[in-house]
């Protein structure tokens, strides 16, 4: 972590203490967007967090993948539903491989946001095609696919850009009501040919998501350990607060040495494709792999060592589960990535 990068996460943290709590939580939540609407324009505005990942050319930062993830490790230890992954990261990664300047320029200040639709049913399954500019098929677990502004559509080899209200969107909701998906419809309608799009290009930007998921993966686990801790050094039983208890104590520590490794993995990723290593993709395998891993168990964790007010709708610990689960399974679970290793390995 460098100067800048610490930076960079004390002015996100400074935004989310002022403006962030339990209660506004369930109030994104509640609401129809999924999202609160102001606490992202003042991520946008004060921080430039939509900024990041766009080139200076276009009103950008051109910052690299670790300043990325930075954000997203202090999103993710709040579990603060946002557009960051999808618009800032996903999209904004994918069309700053492109030419279209201007949406780019939109994108950065976080007033207008956009999308990904590129995969069905299962990960590796690409529906959508393209036939004289004309798109058919249905994309599913569009991430904010029903409130994007616009829509990169990949179809085969190709990249389109349509307008988000164009397509027929359907909210699906999930296990995990912190994040937003969206099935997206697209038959009979035209794109926008984006030049540069291939799958060398979606692979890549990917690759970034991925990383970047990993480092919210890993605050989520980091938030969900320090939760516990806390709550084992004030709960008593026997007359003694229940962190002291040896059992108790050995299982905090293998949490740790999950969270810690969690965050060396994601690093590690980040680092690689900031130095556009050869095997970078190996590397963000591995993080995607093993954050996944370890914030479901750090999560399991936090529930059983909070005993009966854990399984409770109240308390947040269910949130850090569900969160948990539905990440692992985000862009590939980690059999996936694990099978990518191995291929990218031999």
């Amino acid at each position: 972590m460098t100067d800048e990068l610490n930076d960079l996460a004390d002015a996100v943290r400074s935004v989310v203490d002022r403006r962030w709590s339990a209660a506004a939580l369930r109030a994104a939540i509640d609401s129809p967007e999924g999202y609160d609407r102001d606490l992202w324009s003042v991520l946008c505005e004060q921080v430039g967090v939509a900024a990041l990942a766009v080139p200076e050319e276009n009103d950008g930062v051109g910052a690299g993948v670790r300043a990325l993830q930075v954000v997203a490790e202090e999103l993710g230890r709040q579990l603060i539903p946002s557009p960051f992954l999808g618009s800032a990261v996903l999209a904004t990664a994918l069309l700053a491989q492109t030419d279209d300047a201007e949406l780019l320029t939109a994108l950065a200040s976080g007033a207008r946001t956009a999308t990904v639709a590129f995969a069905g049913s299962s990960f590796a399954d690409r529906p959508i095609t393209a036939a004289a500019g004309t798109l058919s098929g249905t994309a599913q677990y569009v991430l904010d696919g029903d409130l994007a502004d616009d829509l990169l559509v990949v179809a085969g080899d190709e990249l389109y850009l349509i307008d988000g209200a164009s397509a027929h969107r359907r909210h699906t909701p999930s296990m995990d009501p912190t994040r937003r998906f969206a099935e997206v419809t697209v038959d009979g309608l035209a794109g926008r040919l984006l030049p540069g799009g291939s799958e060398a290009v979606l692979s890549h930007a990917l690759d970034v998501t991925c990383a970047v998921l990993a480092a919210e993966q890993a605050g989520a686990a980091a938030r969900a350990l320090e939760l516990t801790v806390e709550y084992a050094g004030s709960r008593v039983q026997f007359g003694r607060p229940i962190g002291s208890f040896q059992a108790l104590k050995h299982r905090m520590a293998d949490m740790y040495v999950l969270v810690e490794s969690a965050q060396s993995a994601a690093g590690a990723a980040g680092d690689a494709l900031d130095r556009g290593d050869a095997d970078a993709s190996l590397a963000v395998a591995t993080a995607k792999a093993y954050c996944s891993e370890a914030l479901c168990t750090v999560a399991a964790e936090m529930i059983q060592l909070h005993g009966g007010i854990g399984i409770t709708w109240e308390h947040d610990a269910h949130l850090y589960f569900k969160r948990a689960h539905s990440s692992s399974q985000l862009f590939g679970d980690p059999t996936h990535h694990l099978a990518r290793r191995a291929l990218t390995h031999t």
